[in-house]
């Protein structure tokens, strides 16, 4: 295994958090962007798999690089999304994936699998999915994921748990909305507010729409009547993330600024990308475990009927930040996120996971990743919410 980053500091850092002297660990320095320099490192050290834990500005360059080498590939995020150019809450332009989903031909004549979205949210939430319509129900109403948490960070009065960069392009954009009736459709940011009761203590969070690959991904393989996403933000996050955007510090196209003497040109001016300078001003989320504390629940609401009757049921995913901690030395979001690529990447090296082309995770058969889920010591529950008289509840070792 091979650990890549643009920092090779960085690279070497997680290689030497192993703790092992078996020569199966190595660091590199690499760009993402430089989809002919991931190639040759990929030949050069004979990849047979190419995992991209990166922002998805970095989708399409390793995407193609892996391509080109014959490797497989998975990402925890799509290629990116851009709205429509006169009715951007309406319809939608350019969705989560397209840009992938469109090169799926060449991959399957390549024989290779691209599995794209396989991180908790997107991935573990569209394992549940495809679980729920394979097990659980005989009809799907509705199809909800829902994120909430009751996770606090001292000592900052804004702190994001995961990449802001990320977090500013999906809360901002307009939410996806898919309707079997309608197809794929737009919204405004944070629409349509309710209150889900998370469980294992966390209780009653607002959630509203955000953009995420759910429901892109889902209605490709599953047939349900409606699929959403919905995020517990909160009033104080959605007010911070609105300034932003007003203030034009959400923009990803570079701007040029005064950089002081001597500072990037002759002149003394740089340019620089707003929301980097927003990035650049926050902690590292994979910094904050020491300061952060409380859970982070993960999972996916499902509505329709079985055996004729009605069923509601809530299949989640609770990670607590002081058992993350303790147990791995990293906070509740990135080892929830984490966990699944590596759950995911075991199953394609055994073959009990096999696809060619571009995939998402709910095309593939979900009970090997949740058994395997439960024995890596991370088990997944289910909550029945509206109970069925000698329905198997299912608990999944909890």
């Amino acid at each position: 295994m091979v650990v890549a980053d643009h920092e090779r500091s960085r690279a070497e850092s997680a290689v030497s958090a192993l703790g092992t002297d078996e020569g199966r660990f190595s660091a590199v320095r690499l760009d993402a962007s430089d989809t002919a320099g991931v190639r040759d490192a990929l030949a050069e050290h004979r990849c047979d798999v190419l995992l991209n834990a990166t922002d998805p500005r970095f989708v399409l360059p390793l995407f193609d690089a892996a391509l080109a080498h014959g490797a497989h590939y998975l990402d925890m995020a799509m290629s990116l999304s851009r709205p429509h150019p006169t009715r951007p809450y309406q319809e939608c332009g350019v969705k989560l994936g397209d840009a992938q989903f469109a090169r799926s031909a060449e991959w399957e004549a390549a024989d290779r699998l691209a599995l794209v979205g396989m991180g908790v949210e997107p991935g573990l939430s569209d394992v549940f999915a495809r679980y729920a319509a394979d097990v659980l129900f005989d009809e799907i109403e509705e199809i909800g994921v829902r994120d909430g948490a009751d996770l606090v960070v001292d000592g900052y009065g804004f702190a994001p748990s995961f990449s802001i960069w990320t977090t500013i392009e999906e809360c901002l954009n307009p939410p996806v909305v898919y309707e079997a009736d309608r197809g794929w459709f737009t919204t405004a940011p944070f629409s349509e507010p309710e209150v889900f009761d998370f469980p294992e203590g966390i209780g009653p969070v607002e959630c509203v729409n955000v953009e995420h690959e759910e429901v892109l991904l889902i209605p490709r393989w599953l047939k349900a009547g409606r699929v959403t996403f919905k995020y517990g933000l909160g009033d104080e996050f959605i007010g911070v993330l609105q300034t932003l955007h007003k203030l034009g510090l959400d923009r990803t196209v570079p701007v040029t600024v005064n950089g002081g003497t001597g500072a990037g040109t002759a002149t003394g001016k740089v340019e620089v990308a707003p929301r980097d300078v927003v990035a650049a001003c926050l902690p590292d989320p994979a910094s904050l475990g020491d300061r952060m504390h409380g859970r982070t629940c993960a999972g996916t609401w499902v509505k329709g009927t079985k055996d004729g009757r009605p069923r509601e049921v809530y299949l989640y995913h609770v990670v607590d930040n002081q058992w993350s901690m303790r147990e791995y030395g990293s906070q509740a979001v990135v080892w929830q996120t984490a966990i699944n690529p590596v759950a995911a990447l075991e199953l394609i090296a055994s073959g009990a996971w096999r696809g060619r082309g571009v995939l998402g995770p709910e095309a593939l058969p979900p009970r090997p990743f949740l058994d395997l889920l439960t024995e890596y010591g991370s088990p997944w529950g289910m909550r029945e919410d509206t109970p069925v008289s000698g329905q198997d509840t299912d608990r999944a070792g909890r």
